[in-house]
């Protein structure tokens, strides 16, 4: 069964002799439902943020998919203009040695630009992945830090640990 903050709220204590303080038990369950409360809004902000970064994660493997298409098309791409430019060159080189020369210096700038485009791609794809992992390793960091101040407040004694100026007393 789940505790909800109402079900702290209405929970009653039959008074017996020499009993507990029901004004101490009514107020330990009233600030038990604020601190239940508050992490119930703060578990759903978090989801809400998962979601919002898986969203973001679907976008980026998606551009991913896109760069990867793109390299492998202008990869095709340079074998066809490679295949082009031989068999232009011999073409060419039956009618004139001089334009021939002139084809095959364009073919080859032609190359090495799809290559420099391929380098750059491959630069973008890899800053992509970088910023991927940075976000979910932030994202693991704020999960560890939500466990670590979840368990600071497991144990009651009269004390609560703060998590401004370490311990404050109730």
């Amino acid at each position: 069964m789940r505790i909800t903050p109402l079900d702290i709220q209405q929970k009653q204590f039959p008074v017996k002799f020499r009993g507990f303080d029901v004004e101490e038990v009514y107020a330990f369950l009233e600030v038990l439902r604020e601190e239940m409360e508050e992490l119930l809004r703060e578990n759903t902000s978090l989801k809400e943020q998962i979601h919002i970064i898986e969203g973001q994660l679907k976008e980026h493997k998606n551009m991913e998919t896109t760069l990867r298409e793109t390299l492998i098309t202008a990869q095709q791409m340079i074998e066809a203009y490679k295949s082009n430019a031989r068999k232009e060159a011999e073409l060419i080189t039956r009618e004139s040695e001089l334009r021939a020369d002139e084809i095959i210096k364009r073919a080859q700038e032609r190359v090495v630009k799809i290559h420099e485009d391929i380098v750059d791609l491959r630069g973008i794809r890899r800053h992509f992945k970088e910023e991927i992992k940075r976000l979910v390793e932030k994202l693991m960091r704020e999960i560890e830090f939500d466990k670590e101040r979840e368990g600071e407040t497991d144990e009651w004694d009269g004390r609560r640990i703060g998590a401004d100026d370490g311990i404050e007393h109730v």
